[in-house]
């Protein structure tokens, strides 16, 4: 976009608004601009997925634990990789010794600004219950990796969409194992 480029804010709800810029209209989010996604791998081997409902597109996803990064009250500042702790605790139960970012980049860009950071988490321990917050109801799947694409497959068939994002921790997944 240009210097000159004018915004208009079409819309504005609690969570998205809606603009309009140099006549291109896309979807920023009202209360952060980043998301963290998690890849966390047990010592033993397992990955770690999670399964949620979600509305927009009809029912059960499968996905990476992930979130945004700003977007709880008091924590409008915190560092991407602390949402990505907070996130892989509360969706998990599981905390990680080990970090490491592999990527950053836009998800949807002709649709939203939003930019994902992608973290490898090691070291884990499982310390508290997972299932997300209060509104979620959070499925926790620990699948060891050479069944991963069988897994998903099944899921498939059980009617649960998959993510894409998982496809590129699978990515990074198979570097790491190549490295070893």
């Amino acid at each position: 976009m240009s210097e000159n480029s004018e915004k208009e804010i079409l819309y504005e709800g609690k969570h998205v608004r809606l603009i309009c810029e140099d006549g291109w209209e896309y979807l920023d989010r009202a209360n952060s601009e980043v998301a963290a996604v998690v890849i966390p791998v047990t010592d033993d081997g397992k990955v770690v997925f999670v399964e949620q409902m979600r509305i927009p597109v009809g029912g059960p996803v499968i996905e990476f634990p992930a979130g945004l990064v700003g977007d709880v009250e008091g924590h409008e500042r915190e560092e991407i990789v602390s949402a990505a702790k907070r996130e892989l605790f509360e969706e998990t139960g599981y905390e990680a010794m080990y970090w490491e970012l592999l990527a950053q980049g836009p998800p949807s860009p002709g649709l939203s600004s939003e930019q994902v950071y992608f973290y490898m988490a090691t070291g884990l321990a499982w310390k508290g219950p997972g299932g997300g917050d209060a509104g979620e109801s959070i499925v926790v799947h620990d699948v060891a990796y050479g069944e991963i694409e069988d897994w998903l497959e099944t899921m498939r068939l059980l009617k649960r969409q998959v993510d894409p994002k998982i496809f590129a921790g699978l990515y990074f997944l198979q570097r790491r194992h190549r490295q070893k």
